[in-house]
């Protein structure tokens, strides 16, 4: 261990070198000793790399941001701490993903998911939320056309982790994150993609603000096609939509329900799908949704003429008994 510490040491040092070369050098090997070696990330902290990574994240060498950030990442594992108490750290990775369109791919993958890793803290998703630059560039990532697929699915990470706070949802929201979310849902035929984009939408569904923002853009009927049997939505796309009408629901009350009041009973069929074969998290949602559905629904519809009146599913009905049995 004395060793590994004063390797570290030693290449710190090699980080405020004048020789960019030699910084270069030492980047590199710490680099790949912090992929490698999980005892010798909290040691290059110690040894107070972390400013000099952070500085280096605004180099005008791709290489040296892609070793900073990689490094950064690695260091996030297991000293989110050192990680989070250095000043202007966040600062550094935002510039970078401000700059995604004309920076390193790999510098901006690494530095969203150094993000993704810090926001698995519950203290630091309202602090790294409060950010709204590095909210706002995560939503461009995920909006542009020329992001490569691993940058929108980095970036779809780090926002999940921002959603999980309940209070960074509306932020999410005010700053347009709807549109590039829906927009992934309708337009990328990459499942994982998908699937971590309804897992964001499903989040931020959460707030108040969101129902209007998902019905200006009609996002709720986008949410109820992916129930469809007909679409071939994987099990976890299904789980995430039923979770999001569920969010939907709860806060939106009365504006929703007049959204499901639209609803036939294909749909109906693809909630008890979830609720039938879904995991335990989704089968519980899916039942709650069911449930929200027939108690503030049908009591609006009983008395109307369509063919598609939601009591008049058996399935619905079957499984209820079964789950009160």
């Amino acid at each position: 261990m004395e060793v590994k510490r004063r390797t570290a040491e030693s290449l710190v040092v090699k980080l405020s070198s004048v020789s960019e070369k030699t910084r270069n050098e030492a980047l590199c090997e710490l680099r790949l000793i912090s992929k490698h070696d999980a005892e010798s990330r909290s040691l290059i902290a110690g040894a107070g790399a972390i400013p000099y990574l952070a500085e280096t994240l605004y180099s005008s060498s791709h290489e040296a941001q892609e070793n900073a950030a990689a490094t950064l990442l690695n260091i996030s594992i297991s000293s989110k701490d050192s990680l989070m108490s250095t000043r202007g750290l966040l600062d550094a990775f935002s510039h970078i993903l401000r700059n995604h369109s004309s920076t390193s791919p790999a510098a901006v993958q690494s530095s969203a998911a150094a993000l993704y890793s810090l926001l698995i803290v519950d203290s630091y998703r309202h602090t790294i939320g409060a950010k709204r630059d590095i909210v706002y560039a995560l939503i461009d990532i995920i909006r542009s056309p020329s992001s490569p697929p691993r940058s929108i699915k980095d970036a779809l990470r780090a926002l999940f982790g921002v959603s999980l706070y309940p209070l960074n949802r509306s932020t999410m929201i005010h700053l347009g994150a709807a549109g590039p979310l829906f927009g992934l849902i309708l337009k990328d035929g990459r499942v994982g993609i998908v699937e971590d984009a309804t897992a964001v939408v499903a989040q931020i569904a959460g707030c108040e603000e969101s129902v209007e923002a998902f019905r200006n853009i009609s996002g709720i009927s986008v949410l109820v096609d992916l129930l469809d049997m007909s679409t071939g939505s994987s099990m976890r796309i299904k789980e995430n939509a039923v979770s999001a009408l569920l969010n939907l629901a709860t806060c939106g009350e009365g504006r929703v329900m007049e959204d499901f009041r639209l609803m036939d009973l294909g749909v109906v069929d693809g909630i008890l799908n979830v609720a039938e074969h879904g995991t335990d998290k989704g089968k519980s949602k899916a039942t709650a949704l069911l449930n929200l559905i027939d108690t503030k629904t049908i009591s609006s519809c009983s008395g109307g003429s369509s063919g598609s009146d939601l009591r008049d599913s058996p399935r619905r009905f079957n499984y209820l008994l079964h789950q009160s049995s």
